[in-house]
């Protein structure tokens, strides 16, 4: 009966625990998602990988404006083909470099947004670039959904990539 009762009291310790730290856990897998998080892009608004490739293949127009908004490090090492480098949108500078290339553009521009930094939970670029251009006005932004990263997502699959600038 003894051991019965250490049982019954370690699981009402786990359970204590456990409804503490609800708050931290609703966060990270239930409740809003912070502004800047990667998740807090609707599910609409992302690409895969294989169905950008098959439009920066395809001939003719209707081809997006690319912009990684990751480090600029990891854009000189490799990018996808074609982008340009936007300035990490995960700082001030960054987002007003953003702001900047795109200030001119028509607000129903075709815009591929991507970092590819790090797997997609811990992006912290991602988020607040899409925010911005949102914000702005853009009706036809997506972003590149990397869950990985660039290497595994892009790189690994043979897709066209750069490096340099």
């Amino acid at each position: 009966m003894k051991l019965g009762s250490v049982r019954f009291a370690a699981l009402i310790a786990v359970l204590a625990i456990f409804l503490a730290s609800g708050s931290k856990l609703r966060a990270q897998f239930g409740g809003a998602p912070s502004p800047d998080s990667a998740y807090s892009i609707p599910t609409t608004q992302l690409i895969q990988p294989e169905e950008l490739n098959r439009i920066l293949q395809a001939k003719g127009a209707g081809k997006p404006l690319m912009l990684q908004v990751g480090s600029h490090m990891l854009f000189a090492q490799a990018h996808i083909a074609g982008s340009e480098y936007a300035g990490a949108g995960a700082q001030p500078a960054g987002l007003e470099q953003l702001k900047a290339r795109v200030g001119n553009l028509p607000r129903n521009s075709f815009i591929v947004l991507y970092c590819g930094c790090c797997p997609w939970t811990r992006c912290p670029n991602v988020g607040p670039a899409f925010r911005a251009l949102h914000e702005m006005g853009f009706t036809n932004v997506k972003v590149l959904y990397l869950a990985n990263n660039l290497g595994a997502d892009w790189v690994s699959k043979g897709y066209p990539v750069a490096s340099g600038q």
